[in-house]
């Protein structure tokens, strides 16, 4: 199949053209996000042309250590990333959040490259870092909100732990409804597109297989095992996140600690 087309400087800089719309609709409707856009579209493409450069010399090294440690700080930066933006102490969260991505990456990584793809090198840059990627920043998004109704529900729904937990009810059961709403609501964006992907939606690392100039039978075959790994990781995710959290937020009488909850609350 042909190789995939280069865009020139000139094509990427038209393409920018496109966000005339938004933004004409951000000023019409006069909502004010048009500086935090510009502002995510500057780092976004700062971020990505280092992450380009380093890429190149990544893959070209294709070390075992410096692949871990890059896939470990992107594990890192998904903790903190979900701290900020549910609202929660740093110092508290950030031990647990971080082995709650790491056991699940480990997770996947391991069943995924090693006993599905059958990778001979397990860190192989080429499969082990964009993998790994998919997986955590899936994750991440699908984390902020689970972890963020959690912690909405136990600030705004205390006395119904309590009621549960005093009339005859364990722990365990008294936090149920709270962990099961929690979980579902993290979930249900993922699994509604995963049940149209085909239909509306072409995933985008099948795309990138095809520009690539894959089979599109392979890139297929490639997508299903992601959506696979994607759902694993991110169920995993946020489940631990869950229950790690639960270690600093009841002490051991399993009364609820009001000062690690979220800031905001």
């Amino acid at each position: 199949m042909n190789e995939t087309l280069d865009i020139s400087i000139y094509s990427l800089a038209l393409g920018f053209l496109l966000m005339a719309l938004p933004i004409a609709g951000f000023i019409y409707f006069r909502v004010r996000i048009i500086k935090e856009t510009l502002i995510s579209i500057v780092r976004m493409i700062i971020q990505l042309s280092l992450i380009a450069v380093y890429l190149e010399y990544i893959f070209e090294w294709n070390n075992a250590w410096i692949n871990s440690i890059w896939v470990l700080v992107m594990v890192g930066v998904g903790a903190f990333t979900t701290i900020k933006r549910v609202g929660l102490n740093y110092k508290t969260y950030v031990v647990p959040f971080f082995i709650a991505g790491f056991t699940s990456i480990l997770i996947l990584d391991i069943f995924f490259l090693g006993l599905v793809i059958k990778l001979d090198y397990l860190f192989d840059a080429r499969y082990f870092i964009p993998i790994s990627g998919m997986i955590l920043g899936n994750a991440l998004n699908h984390n902020i909100v689970g972890v963020s109704n959690y912690f909405d529900r136990l600030s705004k729904e205390q006395d119904l732990y309590y009621f549960l937990l005093v009339n005859g009810t364990n722990k365990k059961k008294a936090l149920e409804p709270f962990i099961s709403s929690s979980i579902k609501k993290g979930l249900n964006p993922l699994i509604a597109t995963m049940s149209v992907i085909g239909l509306i939606s072409l995933p985008g690392m099948m795309t990138g297989q095809i520009l690539g100039g894959s089979s599109p039978v392979v890139a297929i075959k490639y997508q299903i095992l992601i959506m696979i790994a994607v759902f694993v990781g991110s169920t995993l995710n946020l489940m631990i996140s869950i229950v790690l959290a639960n270690r600093k937020i009841f002490d051991s009488y399993g009364s609820i600690k009001t000062s690690v909850l979220k800031k905001n609350s």
